[in-house]
């Protein structure tokens, strides 16, 4: 406090070097989890339309794709499975010899130190696009969990490093937990979609992974927008079920709801940096509006500064070169 009777804040924002000197938030690579959608067919490298950038790659071609994750240095990958042949019960999620198996295993034996999270759901293998076994329209939660424990077993057989159930349907952490106890993978951690809301910004993500709902839509499964009370019980639910690490999704327009999540948890917390977060800068970006990098990494430290451990981004590639720089 000087004479005047103010304090001189600025003192600390002097010079780049004396702001990076008091920096509070960093942003890491090791922060970073990137999303990939690996295709079921042979020769393809077929780039989203509301994604630029961001491809849906053939096993085939995965090795191009990790190389250059490789590279960067981001050590953990999120994978998405595209498979052939759909049917009412997603049997390809569980198919020791489905897409997902099969990049989880090239992965482990030529890219070793990368962790693999396997996205465990049915979304994208069952015909009606929907996380569970339907009964006249609706979602039957109980007859969809030994299916999601059929998954996640065999993604841990083929060496998923960690397993990350998102269908939100009641009890999916407890019976995923038993089933891979049971199965000798106690020591494979849960990564749960904890607090997962029915949001309007994943349309991009089901362009690319092929999961838009055949009819209706998942506000019977996925949280309300507008409920922040309930994010707490389903994230208490989750560690006491058994999870290891809880995602909040989308992140951006949910910081609040990290912050709460981080403050109450002493769980890692992940925030999942929407596709519809993605297309949405991406767009202004190649328009001209916007400065991509300044925006990308201002928002991603948001979500750090609210209390994000990890994020999984498909900005995760430009961030890390940017980082590099």
């Amino acid at each position: 406090m000087n004479d005047l009777g103010f304090d001189r804040h600025r003192r600390l924002r002097r010079s780049a070097s004396m702001r990076a000197l008091v920096r509070e938030t960093h942003l890491r690579t090791e922060d970073l989890i990137y999303p990939i959608f690996v295709l079921e067919e042979e020769g393809q490298k077929n780039e989203v339309p509301s994604m630029p950038g961001v491809y849906q790659i053939s096993l085939d071609r995965l090795a191009e794709e990790m190389d250059e994750v490789v590279a960067l240095g981001i050590r953990a990958v999120l994978l998405f499975g595209i498979p052939k042949v759909k049917d009412a019960v997603g049997s390809e999620a569980y198919n020791d010899e489905g897409i997902i198996q099969q990049a989880t295993r090239f992965i482990k034996e030529n890219y070793p130190n990368v962790l693999v999270v396997a996205d465990t759901c049915l979304c994208e293998y069952t015909d009606h696009g929907h996380c569970g076994v339907i009964h006249d329209h609706f979602v039957h939660n109980d007859e969809s969990l030994p299916l999601l424990v059929q998954t996640a077993v065999s993604q841990a057989k083929a060496g998923a490093d960690i397993i990350a159930p998102s269908n939100m349907m009641d009890g999916f952490v407890a019976a995923i937990r038993q089933g891979l106890d049971e199965a000798g993978f106690e020591n494979i951690p849960i990564m749960s979609y904890a607090i997962k809301y029915a949001s309007a910004f994943y349309g991009p993500f089901r362009d690319a992974a092929g999961s838009t709902p055949q009819f209706g839509d998942r506000k019977t499964y996925q949280m309300d927008p507008a409920n922040r009370l309930e994010a707490q019980r389903e994230a208490e639910s989750d560690i006491m079920e058994g999870a290891d690490f809880l995602i909040v999704k989308p992140a951006m327009t949910y910081l609040d709801i990290i912050r709460e999540v981080r403050d109450r948890f002493n769980l890692p917390v992940v925030a999942y940096n929407v596709s519809g977060e993605f297309s949405m800068v991406k767009a202004a970006a190649q328009n001209g509006w916007i400065d991509e990098q300044q925006i990308v990494l201002e928002k991603l430290t948001s979500m750090k500064r609210a209390g994000a451990d990890l994020i999984i981004t498909y900005f995760a590639k430009d961030v890390a070169k940017w980082l590099q720089q």
